[in-house]
């Protein structure tokens, strides 16, 4: 199956077919003219035949640039045997030098580095079958070497920004993909982490105490929706961004975040700055997601801790967010705070130019401490 052809390739198909067909008649002209009008006929048919392959390149670059090269080795034989004019003529050259560069900008090395030093034999056997004849010999080989040259040197300039293109996709879609994990992983693991939690607390509450276990089955059923609205808000950043949710949760969404994390967990004390700080989007996001995933890691490694201090100050240069625990040492062989939650972190404060620090505190506890400057603002 053959890949629709653009617009772009179809005119330059186009402008090649006419100024073969122009060179070919020309050529032929200049022949009948010079050797005769049957000389102009084996040169006429090399002709037609290889810019013929090179219009149809497309379809297999690297066994059109065999045939058409096999063709012209067959047209420097015949031209020698029978004493015609020097072959490949100066069109056949054209289209080979068409060939030679389709397959050096599209197939892999080997393929490429072939089909090249078949076009310079080539062009050896030119000369070499030539040495007798005093008609043209410098000028058509002298055109047939400078095609072969343009052919190689086009042909990797073109090959070398393809693979700057490629990689450039390849970042662009790679950059997606970790945006769309740290989205999922950002969105959907907090409120996830606080139905288990939940989940086990009623497990071991709802024996001892019947009474309180519908108001922890509501605790449950409404982290699942706040999990469910987490998941359409991605969803609709997928789809279409003008549908989705705000992407940017604003400090008074901190509230709310700390509001859910204490139906399960610790009592958490926040601190903001007074008044309206006015940061930028990808601030404000990156202030919600660090806190969201530090109180997801509280739940997860150190729910016996008595408290959580989340602590956001704006200096002049940059904005500073804190989340630390009171959490006593966890015992040897216990898990680490660390995983995918940890790199999206660094990954998000990374890209804003700011430091993240994750680790145990002075005391008992362990915080998480990150430093993201603000844009327009040299940090001091």
């Amino acid at each position: 199956m053959t890949e629709t052809r653009r617009p772009a390739s179809l005119l330059i198909d186009v402008g090649l077919a006419v100024a073969f067909a122009l060179g070919l008649a020309v050529t032929a002209v200049m022949i009948a003219n010079s050797w005769g009008p049957g000389h102009a006929v084996p040169d006429g048919l090399f002709g037609v035949i290889v810019c013929g392959l090179a219009l149809l390149r497309r379809r297999d670059p690297v066994r059109a640039a065999v045939a058409g090269l096999g063709v012209a080795a067959v047209a420097v034989g015949v031209s020698f045997v029978a004493d015609l004019p020097q072959e490949p003529g100066p069109i056949t050259g054209l289209a080979l030098a068409v060939l030679v560069g389709s397959a050096v900008r599209t197939r892999p090395a080997r393929p490429a580095t072939v089909v090249a030093g078949a076009g310079l034999l080539v062009i050896a056997a030119s000369m070499l079958t030539s040495l007798d004849n005093q008609h043209g010999r410098t000028a058509v080989t002298v055109l047939d070497t400078l095609c072969w040259l343009a052919a190689v040197a086009v042909g990797l300039a073109l090959r070398r920004a393809d693979a700057r293109a490629r990689a450039a996709i390849e970042e662009v879609r790679r950059a997606e993909r970790l945006e769309l994990a740290r989205e999922l992983h950002d969105a959907v693991t907090h409120h996830v982490a606080g139905i288990v939690v939940q989940a086990q607390a009623a497990q071991l509450v709802g024996a001892r105490q019947p009474a309180k276990l519908p108001q922890m089955l509501a605790g449950i059923e409404l982290a699942g929706a706040d999990a469910l609205a987490a998941m359409r808000q991605v969803v609709g950043l997928l789809r279409d961004t003008d549908d989705a949710a705000p992407a940017s949760p604003g400090p008074e969404r901190l509230t709310d975040l700390i509001a859910r994390f204490g139906r399960h967990g610790p009592p958490v004390r926040l601190r903001l700055p007074d008044g309206e700080p006015g940061w930028p989007p990808e601030v404000t996001a990156t202030v919600h997601r660090i806190v969201q995933e530090a109180l997801t890691n509280v739940s997860r490694h150190a729910a016996h801790a008595g408290s959580v201090t989340v602590t956001v100050d704006e200096d002049p240069d940059a904005v500073r967010v804190e989340v630390a625990d009171d959490a006593p040492p966890a015992p040897a062989g216990a898990a680490h705070r660390a995983g995918y939650g940890l790199v999206g972190m660094r990954e998000r404060v990374r890209a804003l130019g700011g430091a993240l620090r994750v680790g145990p505190r002075d005391g008992p506890g362990w915080s998480v401490r990150a430093t993201l400057p603000l844009p327009g603002r040299t940090p001091r």
